[in-house]
């Protein structure tokens, strides 16, 4: 899970990319918030695709909604693992190459990272096409509800590839340092979005509305976008990692997957998390419940991209510093990310916390959805700094390599939140119960993950 500190010397000054020697000898906070900025803006952007298809979707009614609950869960583990975990390793390989002054592993790394990423996409495609009706049957829809995600699942799913190819690109060139170029070209994909959800959900004119299927179909129109014109900008020789045909290598695969795999499981916590505690809520309340619940954990899916803002910056400084050999540095960039992560999260559980209200009637008027919402975000909101912390901690593990005790601490996570949970709701069948179990899983993930970074557990 976890490999050796490159101790190899740092190459010489001259042979380095000016992006590269500022990863290495820049002033710690500027550089970061220098490089999160645009990386914030484009996980919003990636997030606000989600809100806009909730908020047009949410038109066609309470089933609607709900199917797209169950539904958003294994939508987010594909953007998370794509983009975050298995991103992460694409990022992280490539930083410590390039700190190694190491060129053409790092061109080679980004055809290597391609391979994978189209492998893993269509291997997603094929169980969720194959398996829908059952998965989502057990997290709890049915009737109208299960039919509805289908419908959209299927759309999204039969295309997951270029979601998959889309975040590997990005992944490259967030390696480098360059957060700028994938964040202009999200963005401007969001800005196709707006219009296309609702004409494709709706219609117009002689043009016939797909309906929940349609917010399927302006997603996938939007990842091919942004796929090609990342191709075109890593293919023409602008990006320091430039994509190059190589034959495949076992080890330069492992350079990704050592960290990807490891990475995904720890994506694949968080989702099934949420996953589970919507089958639970569907389980003792019902499909409007879940509804609420749905709507108020969607901002708790909104902090991943918030914190990956920072996250993928954390990758590029910590990895490329390992591969340099300055340890103290990379431990000090890490702490600075989960210190800023706590932050803006922290701020983001608490408003949510006070009024939340102003986020779930943004979709809904229903109040049994408003009243499960409003209990989730009030119990829950208030522990969200602790998420970001250990979430931002686990992508600056990424770019060291080291995720053995991340993974070990998702679990414990996982265990507290549904384990308990699911004891504490069925000894009082109050949901309130089961949300606190969530909350307090929260802080024991940030708390443990700081205490562990801290003491230097990526060095032993």
């Amino acid at each position: 899970m976890s490999a050796a500190v490159s101790t190899a010397p740092a190459p010489s000054p001259t042979a380095m990319n000016p992006r590269t020697r500022r990863l290495l000898q820049a002033p710690i906070l500027p550089m970061l918030l220098h490089m999160a900025w645009p990386n914030i803006l484009i996980m919003l952007a990636q997030a606000a695709t989600g809100l806009i298809e909730t908020w047009w979707v949410s038109h066609l009614g309470t089933d609607a909604l709900a199917g797209m609950a169950v539904v958003f869960p294994p939508v987010m583990l594909m953007q998370m693992i794509s983009a975050g975990a298995m991103g992460g390793g694409i990022s992280s390989a490539i930083a410590r190459a390039l700190g190694a002054g190491r060129r053409e592993l790092a061109d080679a790394l980004v055809w290597h990272a391609v391979v994978i990423n189209l492998a893993l996409g269509g291997a997603f495609s094929v169980i969720f096409l194959a398996f829908g009706r059952p998965i989502y049957a057990a997290l709890g829809a049915e009737g109208a509800a299960l039919e509805a995600a289908l419908a959209y699942s299927n759309v999204v799913f039969a295309g997951t590839w270029v979601l998959w190819l889309m975040n590997g690109l990005a992944s490259v060139v967030r390696g480098t340092g360059n957060m700028l170029v994938p964040a202009l070209v999200i963005c401007g994909g969001v800005v196709l979005l707006v219009p296309l959800s609702p004409l494709l959900i709706f219609g117009i004119g002689p043009l016939p509305g797909l309906g929940i299927a349609g917010g399927g179909a302006a997603l996938l129109v939007y990842y091919l976008g942004g796929a090609l014109v990342l191709g075109w900008y890593v293919a023409s020789g602008r990006n320091p990692a430039r994509l190059r045909l190589v034959p495949l290598s076992g080890p330069t695969l492992w350079e990704i997957l050592r960290v990807g795999l490891v990475a995904s499981i720890t994506s694949l916590q968080t989702n099934l998390t949420i996953a589970l505690v919507t089958a639970l809520v569907a389980a003792a309340i019902g499909m409007d419940a879940v509804a609420g619940y749905g709507t108020g954990a969607r901002l708790e899916y909104l902090l991943v991209p918030l914190v990956f803002g920072l996250g993928a910056p954390l990758v590029a400084m910590v990895g490329t510093n390992i591969g340099a050999g300055q340890k103290g540095r990379a431990l000090r960039i890490a702490l600075t990310g989960g210190a800023i992560a706590f932050v803006l999260t922290e701020a983001v559980g608490l408003a949510a916390a006070f009024w939340p209200a102003a986020w779930l009637s943004l979709f809904s008027a229903e109040p049994a959805m408003l009243e499960t919402g409003s209990l989730y975000l009030r119990l829950v909101g208030p522990a969200y700094g602790f998420f970001g912390l250990g979430l931002s901690l686990y992508f600056a593990s990424q770019g060291a390599g080291r995720l053995g005790f991340p993974l070990a601490i998702g679990f414990l996570r996982l265990g507290i939140a549904v384990g308990a949970g699911w004891l504490v709701l069925r000894l009082t069948g109050s949901l309130a119960a089961l949300f606190l179990a969530v909350a307090i899983a929260m802080v024991v993930y940030g708390v443990l993950m700081a205490m562990v970074v801290r003491s230097g557990a990526w060095f032993r």
